[in-house]
């Protein structure tokens, strides 16, 4: 006669059938699992909880905060600011030539990143006044980045409009991303935020960055970089001489 057993069931029959290896162990209860890993991310969210704030947001803690404690984060900050004030060197848009593309973007990547645009050459593509009007705003807030422009069809020869604008980053001599317009990032939509992401991701930017927005100031940033980029159209139609 064969008896049914139900695996799952705590009785001192199964315990001898699972030492035998009859039956399968019996599954590990997984709340105690989730309660542990939920105990451990509140504890390091706590002791995070300082990470992004800057020197004025630390000072407006003094009364909340250990003085010690405090002070550990402002000497943190003041070391990450003495870090990008010394490493800043670049802030501004390149314009590039092709015959000076291995130098100041190849080479120059052995010491820093390097973001090349490849612009379109029709003023009716607004991916591509988007990304130069958010190379403008963002060449000088991250200066230990290098930031370059060049119209695509003059970097390779024959290269399709539509394939612009075209983001390359480079490392150490070599592409590490690139996209092919904007369409991976937001399409017309992007915003700075969305450029910042993607070099946190790359480790250009570390998340705790001091020059990286909090949460809250994309909606004030909008309007002005849509504005801009119809105050440029006719900038950008006449502004051939720069790339001849």
């Amino acid at each position: 006669m064969q008896v049914e057993v139900n695996p799952n069931e705590d009785t001192e029959w199964n315990d001898i059938l699972r030492k035998h290896g009859v039956i399968p162990e019996k599954p590990q209860d997984p709340e105690p699992l989730i309660q542990e890993a939920l105990v451990e991310a509140e504890r390091k969210a706590y002791a995070n909880r300082l990470q992004d704030k800057d020197i004025d947001e630390l000072d407006e803690l003094e009364d909340e905060e250990d003085e010690d404690f405090l002070n550990q984060y402002r000497q943190k900050r003041l070391a990450e600011l003495t870090t990008i004030n010394q490493t800043s060197i670049h802030n501004q848009v390149y314009p590039l030539q092709k015959p000076d593309y291995a130098r100041e973007v190849t080479d120059a990547s052995k010491t820093s990143f390097v973001c090349v645009n490849l612009t379109s050459s029709a003023a009716n593509n607004v991916e591509s006044r988007l990304l130069s009007e958010l190379w403008r705003r963002l060449a000088p807030k991250y200066g230990d980045i290098k930031f370059c422009e060049m119209r695509g069809s003059m970097c390779i020869e024959g290269y399709p409009d539509r394939n612009t604008p075209t983001i390359l980053v480079y490392k150490d001599g070599e592409i590490v991303r690139q996209f092919v317009t904007l369409m991976a990032l937001g399409g017309t939509g992007t915003r700075e935020h969305d450029i910042e992401n993607m070099l946190v991701e790359l480790g250009a930017l570390k998340e705790s960055d001091v020059r990286l927005k909090k949460k809250g100031d994309d909606d004030e940033d909008e309007r002005p970089v849509k504005s801009s980029i119809r105050n440029r159209k006719v900038a950008v139609e006449d502004d051939d001489d720069d790339w001849d």
